[in-house]
Protein backbone atom coordinates (compact mmCIF):
# COMPACT_ATOMS: atom_id res chain seq x y z
CA UNK A 1 0.00 0.00 0.00
CA UNK A 2 0.97 3.23 -1.09
CA UNK A 3 1.12 5.76 2.43
CA UNK A 4 -1.16 8.75 0.35
CA UNK A 5 -4.78 8.90 -0.58
CA UNK A 6 -4.71 9.31 -4.83
CA UNK A 7 -2.13 8.43 -7.17
CA UNK A 8 -2.05 8.21 -11.17
CA UNK A 9 -0.74 4.99 -10.61
CA UNK A 10 -2.83 1.57 -9.90
CA UNK A 11 -1.47 1.18 -6.08
CA UNK A 12 -3.39 0.35 -3.28
CA UNK A 13 -3.89 3.34 -1.85
CA UNK A 14 -5.37 4.72 2.25
CA UNK A 15 -8.44 5.83 0.68
CA UNK A 16 -8.55 1.81 -0.23
CA UNK A 17 -9.36 0.96 3.80
CA UNK A 18 -12.56 0.35 5.15
CA UNK A 19 -12.35 3.45 7.29
CA UNK A 20 -13.62 7.05 6.52
CA UNK A 21 -10.79 9.48 7.11
CA UNK A 22 -11.55 13.73 8.42
CA UNK A 23 -10.89 15.51 5.26
CA UNK A 24 -7.79 17.11 5.06
CA UNK A 25 -6.00 13.92 6.93
CA UNK A 26 -2.47 13.25 5.58
CA UNK A 27 0.41 10.68 6.54
CA UNK A 28 3.27 12.23 8.78
CA UNK A 29 6.24 10.67 7.93
CA UNK A 30 5.65 8.37 4.99
CA UNK A 31 6.00 4.82 3.82
CA UNK A 32 7.11 3.68 0.92
CA UNK A 33 5.43 0.80 -1.11
CA UNK A 34 8.04 -1.46 -0.36
CA UNK A 35 7.26 -0.45 4.13
CA UNK A 36 5.36 -1.71 6.34
CA UNK A 37 4.61 -0.68 10.02
CA UNK A 38 3.52 2.51 12.03
CA UNK A 39 1.90 5.47 9.57
CA UNK A 40 0.55 8.17 11.52
CA UNK A 41 -2.20 9.84 10.14
CA UNK A 42 -3.79 13.60 11.39
CA UNK A 43 -5.05 16.37 9.81
CA UNK A 44 -2.93 18.87 11.96
CA UNK A 45 -0.83 20.33 9.81
CA UNK A 46 2.27 21.63 12.27
CA UNK A 47 2.58 18.11 13.48
CA UNK A 48 5.21 16.78 10.34
CA UNK A 49 6.72 20.37 10.82
CA UNK A 50 7.29 19.58 14.88
CA UNK A 51 8.15 15.92 14.64
CA UNK A 52 10.60 15.94 11.52
CA UNK A 53 11.65 19.39 10.71
CA UNK A 54 12.30 21.19 14.76
CA UNK A 55 14.71 22.00 16.78
CA UNK A 56 14.73 18.54 19.00
CA UNK A 57 15.24 15.53 16.35
CA UNK A 58 12.60 12.85 17.19
CA UNK A 59 13.23 8.72 17.08
CA UNK A 60 12.79 6.31 15.25
CA UNK A 61 13.04 2.69 15.02
CA UNK A 62 13.29 -0.12 12.39
CA UNK A 63 12.83 -3.96 12.22
CA UNK A 64 15.12 -4.75 9.09
CA UNK A 65 15.54 -7.92 7.97
CA UNK A 66 18.70 -7.96 5.54
CA UNK A 67 20.17 -11.28 3.25
CA UNK A 68 23.33 -13.20 4.99
CA UNK A 69 24.71 -13.03 8.39
CA UNK A 70 25.13 -9.54 9.89
CA UNK A 71 28.89 -9.21 11.55
CA UNK A 72 29.50 -7.34 14.47
CA UNK A 73 32.10 -5.04 12.47
CA UNK A 74 28.88 -4.23 10.15
CA UNK A 75 26.95 -3.20 13.25
CA UNK A 76 29.58 -1.03 14.48
CA UNK A 77 29.82 0.45 10.81
CA UNK A 78 25.90 0.84 10.68
CA UNK A 79 26.18 2.72 14.58
CA UNK A 80 29.06 5.44 13.43
CA UNK A 81 27.03 6.61 10.35
CA UNK A 82 28.13 5.58 6.97
CA UNK A 83 27.95 6.87 3.78
CA UNK A 84 25.12 6.53 1.25
CA UNK A 85 23.88 8.21 -1.84
CA UNK A 86 22.36 11.46 -1.35
CA UNK A 87 20.48 13.64 -3.84
CA UNK A 88 21.58 15.04 -7.41
CA UNK A 89 24.71 12.42 -7.02
CA UNK A 90 26.04 13.77 -3.66
CA UNK A 91 27.36 11.56 -0.90
CA UNK A 92 25.51 12.03 2.71
CA UNK A 93 27.23 11.05 5.73
CA UNK A 94 23.99 9.34 7.98
CA UNK A 95 24.89 10.41 11.66
CA UNK A 96 25.11 7.91 14.49
CA UNK A 97 22.57 5.68 15.36
CA UNK A 98 21.67 2.27 17.66
CA UNK A 99 21.87 -0.92 15.51
CA UNK A 100 21.32 -4.11 17.00
CA UNK A 101 21.15 -7.82 16.08
CA UNK A 102 17.83 -9.41 17.07
CA UNK A 103 15.37 -12.15 16.70
CA UNK A 104 12.73 -12.01 14.71
CA UNK A 105 9.65 -11.20 16.45
CA UNK A 106 6.92 -13.40 17.08
CA UNK A 107 4.34 -10.85 16.25
CA UNK A 108 5.76 -10.48 12.59
CA UNK A 109 3.74 -12.24 10.16
CA UNK A 110 5.29 -14.64 7.07
CA UNK A 111 5.06 -12.77 3.40
CA UNK A 112 2.85 -14.48 1.13
CA UNK A 113 5.67 -15.23 -0.55
CA UNK A 114 8.32 -16.74 1.95
CA UNK A 115 11.67 -16.45 1.18
CA UNK A 116 13.53 -19.84 0.24
CA UNK A 117 14.46 -22.14 3.15
CA UNK A 118 18.15 -22.19 1.55
CA UNK A 119 18.39 -17.74 2.59
CA UNK A 120 19.89 -16.89 5.26
CA UNK A 121 18.91 -13.64 6.98
CA UNK A 122 19.35 -11.48 9.87
CA UNK A 123 17.09 -9.25 11.57
CA UNK A 124 18.79 -5.65 12.66
CA UNK A 125 16.87 -2.76 14.79
CA UNK A 126 17.86 0.56 13.88
CA UNK A 127 17.08 3.42 15.88
CA UNK A 128 17.64 6.84 14.17
CA UNK A 129 16.34 10.31 14.37
CA UNK A 130 16.92 11.57 10.70
CA UNK A 131 15.25 9.85 7.35
CA UNK A 132 16.35 10.68 4.38
CA UNK A 133 14.84 9.29 1.17
CA UNK A 134 15.04 5.54 1.66
CA UNK A 135 17.94 5.97 4.21
CA UNK A 136 17.89 2.87 5.92
CA UNK A 137 18.09 0.48 2.83
CA UNK A 138 20.59 2.34 1.83
CA UNK A 139 22.77 2.05 4.41
CA UNK A 140 21.99 -1.43 4.63
CA UNK A 141 23.34 -1.45 0.72
CA UNK A 142 26.09 0.33 1.94
CA UNK A 143 27.65 -2.58 3.87
CA UNK A 144 26.93 -5.19 1.19
CA UNK A 145 23.50 -6.40 2.42
CA UNK A 146 20.51 -6.28 0.85
CA UNK A 147 17.20 -5.14 2.77
CA UNK A 148 14.33 -7.70 2.23
CA UNK A 149 11.75 -6.39 4.81
CA UNK A 150 11.84 -2.56 6.70
CA UNK A 151 9.00 -2.53 9.27
CA UNK A 152 8.75 0.58 11.33
CA UNK A 153 7.83 -0.40 14.90
CA UNK A 154 7.88 2.88 16.56
CA UNK A 155 8.48 6.61 16.42
CA UNK A 156 9.10 8.32 19.98
CA UNK A 157 6.72 6.65 22.01
CA UNK A 158 3.93 5.38 19.55
CA UNK A 159 4.55 1.91 19.10
CA UNK A 160 3.17 -0.20 16.64
CA UNK A 161 2.83 -3.62 19.10
CA UNK A 162 0.31 -6.08 17.25
CA UNK A 163 -1.73 -3.76 15.18
CA UNK A 164 -2.77 -5.99 11.98
CA UNK A 165 -1.43 -4.72 8.07
CA UNK A 166 -4.48 -1.86 7.85
CA UNK A 167 -5.71 -1.62 11.47
CA UNK A 168 -6.17 1.69 12.29
CA UNK A 169 -6.48 3.10 16.27
CA UNK A 170 -7.74 6.37 16.62
CA UNK A 171 -5.92 8.56 19.32
CA UNK A 172 -7.20 11.68 20.98
CA UNK A 173 -4.21 14.74 20.63
CA UNK A 174 -3.33 15.32 23.80
CA UNK A 175 -2.72 11.88 23.75
CA UNK A 176 -0.62 11.83 20.74
CA UNK A 177 1.33 14.91 21.54
CA UNK A 178 2.65 13.29 24.63
CA UNK A 179 3.72 10.19 22.73
CA UNK A 180 5.44 12.52 20.33
CA UNK A 181 6.76 14.47 22.93
CA UNK A 182 5.70 17.28 21.32
CA UNK A 183 4.57 20.75 22.28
Amino acid sequence: MVSQFVSSHPVRLLSDLDFTFPEGTHAIGRLDQNSEGLLLLTTNKKITRLLFQGAVPHVRTYLVQVKNKVLPETIKALSNGIAISGTEGTTYRTNPCDVQLVNKPEWIQELEKPLHKNVISSWLEITLTEGKFHQVRKMVAAVNHRCLRLIRISIEDIVVNNLAPGEIVEVAEDYFFSKLKLK
